[in-house]
């Protein structure tokens, strides 16, 4: 079975509008939520401490993070306008799921969500 990951229409709004407001730098946040079965929902956003945006680039320091199990993966723009993983993408992921926002981020038709081996996930507006 497929997993799927649910978000509420005003957290990918919020991701939309983070991603616009950086570019052209590449932006990231952590994805914080909840896992049953095949179903990740994301409940929150977490700016990730001393990150850091640039053109081609967004990082962050994981050992900066206090230790939090509800995070289920994190987010970042492309803004080349390609919406897939790159290799160093799937390499340095963190969490269960990499969710990418393309350029021109303006709606979910911009959004495409990953697990960690590059498989396609379902994504889900609420």
């Amino acid at each position: 079975m497929t997993t799927s990951v649910q978000i509420k229409q005003e957290i990918l709004e919020a991701i939309l509008k983070n991603a616009a407001s950086l570019h052209p730098r590449e932006m990231m946040l952590l994805l914080r939520g909840k896992t049953k079965k095949d179903q990740i929902t994301i409940t929150d956003l977490i700016v990730p401490p001393f990150a850091t945006h640039g053109k081609g680039f967004a990082s962050f320091q994981p050992h900066m993070l206090p230790m939090d199990f509800s995070i289920v993966g994190m987010v970042h723009s492309h803004p080349s306008g390609i919406a897939k993983p790159s290799l160093q993408d799937l390499h340095h992921s963190f969490g269960r799921i990499i969710m990418i926002v393309a350029y021109p981020y303006q709606s979910d038709q911009n959004v495409s969500v990953f697990d960690r081996s590059g498989e396609k996930l379902v994504l889900k507006v609420t």
